[in-house]
């Protein structure tokens, strides 16, 4: 029988029973983080486990779920501190309702120009292919969440979900739609009419663009997904299409994919969506590349840029 004495970082209304002595029946040597986390639960179940941040006394590094106790450096019968991260959800569900947002925003203004605009707006044919394209990129990535990602992370703050949401509801959602679906893209608009945004050739060379990167994004999306077995927080370097180049391909083609969306309409809602998601998605990428290296050192293919080929 193992013992393991535990403290609260800080104190917590959800939490009331600690500190606490906690005894196991398993052996010390096969006690992992998450067994530890189950048994405060147990006394605490409002203080489940994806809330809680355990760390060894006096430290601040949070510990895995995954390791064992005797490899995280805490002895039997040591004492270890845990944290209250507060209320968590899910990171498919918070997916889930980034990308419904659009998918709700577009077909209103699409739909329904009257209640924004002020009457009917003839839409263009550049006006149907964005609406076309903007619907299929999002519907791609809600089934992408639902059937296609597996996350290293289960859970983060509840209370991110309006930061993370606002991206995609707002400049992605109202101000892209605000932009595209007005009456300055419409059929009869000088902004359109003699222009090039109402030639054929011009207007499916960027759908063509854009349905490249959208399949080449689903294909790294699937290579990552078939490098993690189910279940697990597994890493393993990725190789295939779009990787012998770059970390994170997947950030490039959803980047390309953007771009095309910009370059065929010249609107400044587009723009703008693409320079700020290009910048989070590069922060993103550095951050992931520096952790490739760091974690398969010489293995790890040195001549891999983290974002854009030979460049970034």
């Amino acid at each position: 029988m193992a013992t393991l004495q535990v403290s609260a970082a800080k104190k917590t209304p959800v939490a009331r029973n600690l500190p606490a002595a906690l005894t196991f029946d398993k052996p010390y040597d096969t006690l992992t983080v998450l067994d530890v986390k189950k048994a405060i639960a147990a006394k605490n179940p409002k203080f489940y486990a994806a809330r809680q941040k355990l760390t060894l006394k006096g430290d601040n590094k949070a510990l895995s779920d995954e390791t064992l106790l005797k490899d995280a450096g805490v002895a039997d019968g040591s004492e270890v501190a845990v944290k209250d991260l507060g209320p968590q959800i899910s990171w498919r569900t918070v997916f889930l309702i980034e990308y419904v947002g659009p998918l709700i925003i577009h077909p209103l203004f699409y739909h329904f120009p009257r209640l924004f605009f002020g009457g009917p707006v003839q839409h263009s044919t550049l006006q149907k292919y964005v609406y076309a394209a903007v619907m299929l990129h999002f519907a791609k990535r809600e089934l992408e969440t639902l059937f296609v990602h597996r996350f290293s992370h289960g859970t983060m703050p509840f209370f991110n979900v309006f930061k993370n949401s606002a991206h995609y509801h707002f400049l992605s959602g109202v101000l892209l739609s605000w932009s595209i679906y007005s009456p300055t893209f419409a059929a009869t608009s000088p902004w359109i009419r003699g222009t090039i945004r109402e030639n054929p050739t011009f207007l499916w060379s960027c759908l063509a663009v854009f349905l490249f990167a959208e399949l080449s994004n689903l294909n790294t999306h699937l290579t990552l997904r078939n490098l993690r077995p189910a279940g697990t927080t597994k890493r393993a370097i990725p190789r295939g299409y779009g990787f012998s180049l770059v970390s994170c391909p997947n950030y490039f083609f959803e980047t390309l994919a953007w771009m095309s969306i910009a370059v065929m309409t010249g609107s400044y809602a587009a723009w703008l969506f693409l320079a700020v998601s290009t910048y989070q998605m590069a922060v993103w990428a550095v951050k992931k590349h520096r952790n490739y290296k760091k974690e398969f050192g010489k293995e790890y293919p040195r001549s891999r840029k983290a974002m854009f080929p030979f460049i970034f």
